[in-house]
This record gives structure tokens, C-alpha cells and sequence, in this order.
């Protein structure tokens, strides 16, 4: 047993983790018959989240007494190395403690349509924080919900929709997980919390987001647990409930994920999705894993910027940007779309110029200066590429 231990401590401490013992004796501890697993993350992902707008928040939580937590997706993607490109909150402050303690400090509170629902958004340091109360859904009827405030964070996590998604991440860096989403995480595998059957019939849309999810955490495209899918396959007429809308927003987001290249074209001609989206769910799957691993090199964005120069397509800008989204490179997303695609300055007129007059040559010729001009990072001017050809 004790070997066991340490091979968790040591698995968990090579993902960025630190086991968190609420006992002296392990990390995993039942209270009033429920099981809750903590650990403790300190990666570089989760520290890059605290900038002056987050601390203020935390500072102002932290005084009046009210626990503030991550919650959600962002938890998944911090566990699984990335930095998250929305940060959503939860706490036990009802939205009425809320407005009450931003006006008192002075804290802009933007877009109220989510109030009903718990959700109040501040906007601090030219940054918006969208926070919302604990909750528990009353009534369902398979597309909406009516809520009640509660206290209970497991309560919380219950309502939601799969393990992976279902955990909360203290500003401490402490997790919390009620249902063992980190397990299921590592272990690839995509859960309802709870019963499949009840949580799909809360809204029937979770069908589909079982299928994204799926796509992207699962290793093998049918690695389904059989009680999950007779649940889904009992269910799906409920989806004719959803609105045309909602349902295309998961279905897009499908398109991305791991195993479903195979199916565009059945799902092109079932759908008739335009050629551009379609074309654009191609391009990420084809081009998500060989692009991602520059991420690690000295000059991240330039494998990008190759890419862009040698398609030679005027809107491959854009794709690679709605790349970067998918692999969730905010800061090179960011560097992407401020860059200008500069146009290379010699053609296959300028070499004629200079006598080379086959047209195979001079094809050579320019995809050699053309690496040239790559590798200098796109500075080299015209004469000093010709130069290359002279010295040659």
C-alpha cells in the first residue's frame, strides 16, 4: 500500500501536482459518507491567471469572508497543462452580497442578464470576472432550469454535467474534487456525474457536449461505457426540444475533436455546413498535432508564420488563429493577429533580370531564397537576397 502511495505522490508531482493531505494519512478522506479527493496544483498555467484584476478580487473576497474558487472547464484545462482561455468563478455569496460588496468597493458590474441565474460580472483592471453563486436546479425541463442559492459546493458540482468539468480550484491552488474528475481525466475518461439518464434530462444538449468532450479527452473512438450510450440512445429525442442554434454550436465544436475526421464529409452532406466550415474543421484536424509541438521552441510563433508564407492563400491567416484557439495559445493568438504577413520581395522577373531563364531553374532558385529569407526571419531585402544568387 505504501508503495502505491508513492507512486501516486510521484505521477502527480511530474503533472505539476502536490498531493494536499487533509489528514495525515492520505489525501483522500470520507466525510459523512462522501468521498472528497484535494491536491495541490502549482504550475506555471495556474500562477499566470493572478494578475492585479484576479488579486484585487481575491483581496475583496478574502475580507468579507466569502470563499471564491475556479470552476469548470478552466479546472480541466489547468490539469491538463494548458492556461485556460476563460476563467469562469463560483462562490457562496448570493448575487445580492455580491452587488453589494463591489458597490461598496467601488467595482464596476457590467451585463446583468445572468443575474437571475447567480451570475454577476465585474470588471476590474480592463478585465471582466464572471462569477457566479453556488446553485442547485430546482425544475428542469430539459432545456432550462430553474435555480436555488445554496452553500453546499458539492451540491454544486452534482449539478453539473460530466466528472471532468465538475471540480473546483481554490486561489490557493488547492482542488476539489467530489465526483473524481481528475481520475477520469488521467485516466481519459468521459462520465456523467451521477446517473447518466438524470443528467441528460436536465438538458438534453448534454448529449452532444458528452460527444465534444469525448472527442477531445478520449483516446479510442469507441471507448464508450455501455450504460452511458443505452442512456443517450433512450434520450436523443429529446434534442428535438433544442434550438437549431444551440445544437450547432456543440455540433461545430465536434467537428474538432479527435476522432471524427472520417465523418466530415457524412456530416457535410447530412448538415450542409458551408464549405469554409467545413474546410476549417479539415485544416485543425489535420494540422493541431504537427503545429503544436513548435509551442516548446525558442521562437513559438514562427512554425506558424512558415506555414502562413509557404500556403501562399490569403485567408490562412485566419485559419491559423482559429488554430491557436483550439490549442488554447492565448498569448500566441494574440502575437498572430497583430502580425502582418510580409510579402516576399524577389520573383521570378528579378532572376530573368540576371540571366537565369529556365523556368525549372528559376523555380529552384527562388524556393532556395525563399528558405533564405525564413530563416532570417523575414528581413532579408531584395538586394540582399540577389546577392545570394550572385554569390552563387
Amino acid at each position: 500500500m505504501a508503495w502505491m502511495w508513492c507512486q501516486l505522490f510521484l505521477q502527480r508531482c511530474r503533472a505539476g501536482l502536490h498531493l494536499f493531505p487533509l489528514t495525515q494519512r492520505g489525501v483522500r478522506i470520507q466525510i459523512q459518507g462522501r468521498h472528497l479527493v484535494t491536491m495541490k496544483l502549482e504550475s506555471p498555467e495556474f500562477q499566470s491567471l493572478f494578475t492585479p484584476g484576479l488579486k484585487s478580487i481575491a483581496e475583496l473576497f478574502e475580507k468579507e469572508k466569502y470563499e471564491l474558487r475556479i470552476a469548470g472547464g478552466a479546472v480541466r484545462d489547468l490539469l491538463n497543462g494548458m492556461k485556460p482561455q476563460d476563467v469562469d468563478f463560483a462562490t457562496v455569496a448570493t448575487p445580492t452580497q455580491m452587488k453589494e460588496m463591489f458597490q461598496s468597493a467601488g467595482v464596476r458590474m457590467i451585463n446583468n442578464k445572468g443575474e437571475k441565474h447567480g451570475t454577476i460580472t465585474a470588471r476590474l483592471h480592463e478585465q471582466n470576472f464572471e462569477i457566479t453563486t453556488l446553485r442547485i436546479d430546482v425544475v428542469t425541463d430539459g432545456r432550462h432550469a430553474e435555480v436555488e442559492f445554496t452553500t453546499d459546493w458539492e451540491k454544486d458540482a452534482e449539478r453539473r454535467d460530466l466528472t471532468i468539468n465538475s471540480m473546483f480550484l481554490g486561489l490557493d491552488g488547492t482542488l476539489f474534487d467530489y465526483f473524481r474528475g481528475y481520475e477520469d481525466l488521467k485516466n481519459k475518461k468521459v462520465r456523467f456525474v451521477g446517473h447518466a439518464t438524470q443528467r441528460i434530462q436536465e438538458d438534453y444538449l448534454r448529449i452532444l457536449r458528452y460527444f465534444r468532450f469525448y472527442g477531445r479527452v478520449a483516446e479510442k473512438p469507441g471507448d464508450h461505457e455501455p450504460n452511458t450510450l443505452e442512456a443517450i440512445k433512450k434520450n436523443a429525442k429529446g434534442l428535438a426540444g433544442i434550438s437549431g442554434e444551440r445544437i450547432w454550436v456543440e455540433l461545430k465544436k465536434i467537428l474538432v475533436g479527435n476522432h471524427v475526421q472520417d465523418d466530415v464529409i457524412k456530416l457535410d452532406l447530412r448538415l450542409k455546413i458551408s464549405k469554409e466550415e467545413k474546410n476549417l474543421g479539415l485544416f485543425i484536424m489535420k494540422h493541431r498535432r504537427d503545429l503544436i509541438k513548435a509551442i516548446d521552441s525558442p521562437e513559438p510563433l514562427k512554425p506558424y508564420q512558415d506555414f502562413i508564407i509557404d500556403s501562399r492563400e490569403p485567408d490562412m491567416n485566419s485559419r491559423i488563429c482559429e488554430l491557436l484557439k483550439y490549442q488554447g495559445e492565448e498569448h500566441l493568438l494574440k502575437e498572430m493577429q497583430e502580425w502582418s504577413v510580409p510579402s516576399f520581395p524577389i520573383s521570378g522577373h528579378d532572376l530573368r533580370k540576371m540571366g537565369i531563364s529556365s523556368g525549372k531553374e528559376i523555380g529552384t532558385v527562388l524556393q532556395q531564397l525563399r528558405d533564405q529569407w525564413k530563416k532570417s526571419g523575414y528581413q532579408m531585402d531584395k538586394e540582399q537576397l540577389l546577392t545570394c544568387v550572385k554569390n552563387v
